[in-house]
């Protein structure tokens, strides 16, 4: 069942991935364009102001695919020397710390977006892009990445409590330095 769950969760973020993938290709193109514009005296104007919003909310959503990808840091020093029941606990612990940080940057991150839905605010700038359409996408990938996080805690804490050590590490564990060589 945990493995059906990540599985669901990792073709998901993939999907998603690849839906920001293309946005990033997409924002390239048009910095580039806007490069080749201004060599021959024209502009398209605001390439820094859609590249920096494309990038947030690249991040925001890129973060529960790394997650299930095993990409974020951790600093396992302990947790590398230690045995298998050991790390799991270890792995359990991070992702309840992690889903904890990233539920309060969820919740803090609404003020932001409900006051310039309320406001009507745009961006102080010549674009002057309703911020809400930049907010909205933002605020719901770190939502999405606090639903995963949190789905991903249980799922590490299901298979402790049930004896599946290993799967945990499968599941939420670090990458091992050998393991990214092969």
């Amino acid at each position: 069942m945990e493995q059906d769950i990540i599985n669901a969760l990792r073709r998901i973020n993939r999907a998603v991935a690849l839906i920001v993938g293309i946005m990033l290709f997409a924002c390239a193109g048009i910095v580039l364009l806007d490069i080749i514009l201004r060599r021959l005296g024209s502009s398209l104007g605001g390439t820094d102001e859609i590249s920096g919003y494309v990038m947030a909310i690249a991040t925001s959503w890129g973060m529960a695919f790394t997650l299930l990808e095993l990409g974020h840091v951790r600093i396992d020093l302990l947790r590398s020397r230690a045995g298998e029941f050991v790390r799991s606990l270890f792995d359990v612990f991070s992702m309840i710390v992690l889903s904890a940080v990233i539920v309060m940057i969820a919740v803090k991150a609404w003020p932001v977006v409900e006051r310039s839905l309320t406001n009507g605010s745009r961006a102080n700038t010549p674009l002057e892009t309703p911020l809400i359409w930049v907010q909205t996408p933002w605020f719901a990938g770190w939502v999405w990445f606090a639903v995963v996080s949190c789905v991903m805690t249980l799922v590490a804490l299901s298979l402790t409590l049930k004896g599946r050590h290993g799967e945990v590490e499968t599941a939420v564990g670090a990458f091992a330095e050998q393991d990214m060589l092969q």
